[in-house]
């Protein structure tokens, strides 16, 4: 549905995206990662031509974005809705004409606009709001009707730049509940540009992580996070403290084995002692991951990782503390 071949794009000598490829498929949610500065939003808005490129190729339903003329862009940005941090809805209006505004401008009459406003109302919780005004709104509710107004024109692809980072978590849950609805009663394929692992972490299929312009991880949210790699735990902000002495062995329970007593039989059946140094347990989308570390003797290292190999789990040695 999207496809993004060795893209690169710069404002004037400074290159904000390098050799940028990624795949996003019909249907799936789909993560642009990373800290500000780091190129998500740039690369968000030349998936809808609001930005242009200089090096690559960016196909939107098998369109060449940078070979499309204006008519050729409206056409498509009426296909691909978007969702904005704050909020960009017009203080003057209602909720329901903030919602209607696209179906008016794209000249649908007003029968058939009221019927697909009453529709997004129900959809997004508030058809008793229709007649209130932003102000009299929360965050919560103002980035609904957002959300309502992406998808007036029934788009195929739902952009979000930072959609949940001006909101509480609890709201930011709820709005990410929403999406995940959207996503999977309409089939929409939604990208996410975030900084907020816990979005990620909720709702996503697959993610790239973006650092300076570049790509440096990507694929399944289960990959990214089950084993993170140098640069995931650098964004992720996690430090290990490991003991000094021992022997380290860092455990990662994949969803299939995430709620198996893996741990408790390997103490019973191995007749040994060890010392569980830290671990946890997290819900990624649809699944449950885990990771363990443990410091065990030396002359117990290889029982443990045969141990461990027969029991669909995976792990690492860590000898050092890093």
């Amino acid at each position: 549905m999207i496809e993004i071949n060795n893209l690169s794009k710069s404002y004037g000598k400074n290159e904000v995206l390098s050799g940028i490829s990624a795949h996003i498929k019909k249907g799936e949610i789909f993560a642009i990662v990373g800290h500000s500065g780091a190129g998500k939003s740039t690369l968000l808005r030349c998936i809808n031509g609001l930005e242009d490129y200089q090096d690559g190729s960016l196909k939107v339903f098998d369109k060449e974005i940078s070979q499309l003329n204006e008519q050729g862009l409206r056409e498509l940005r009426k296909d691909i809705g978007m969702i904005f941090q704050h909020f960009a809805l017009m203080s003057r209006k209602t909720v329901f004409d903030n919602i209607a505004m696209p179906l008016r401008v794209w000249g649908y009459d007003e029968k058939a606009i009221k019927i697909r406003v009453d529709e997004l109302l129900e959809l997004i919780g508030l058809k008793d709001k229709s007649r209130n005004y932003p102000s009299q709104l929360s965050g919560g509710q103002k980035q609904r009707v957002a959300i309502a107004r992406a998808l007036a024109l029934s788009p195929k692809i739902l952009l979000s730049d930072e959609a949940t980072s001006a909101l509480d978590p609890n709201t930011t849950k709820q709005i990410l509940s929403l999406l995940k609805e959207i996503n999977e009663r309409l089939g929409i394929t939604i990208v996410l540009v975030t900084h907020e692992m816990e979005v990620v972490k909720n709702i996503a299929n697959r993610a790239i992580l973006l650092e300076q312009g570049l790509i440096t991880n990507s694929g399944s949210i289960v990959e990214l996070f089950l084993n993170p790699n140098k640069n995931m735990k650098n964004f992720l902000g996690e430090e290990e403290i490991l003991p000094n002495t021992g022997v380290n062995i860092k455990i990662f329970f994949p969803p299939n084995v995430a709620m198996h007593s893996i741990i408790t039989n390997m103490a019973r059946e191995l007749d040994i002692d060890f010392n569980i140094v830290w671990g946890k347990l997290e819900k990624l989308g649809g699944s449950v991951l885990g990771s363990l570390v443990i410091n065990v003797e030396p002359k117990y290292e290889l029982k443990v990782e045969e141990f461990i190999k027969n029991s669909g789990a995976l792990y690492e040695i860590i000898k050092e503390s890093k």
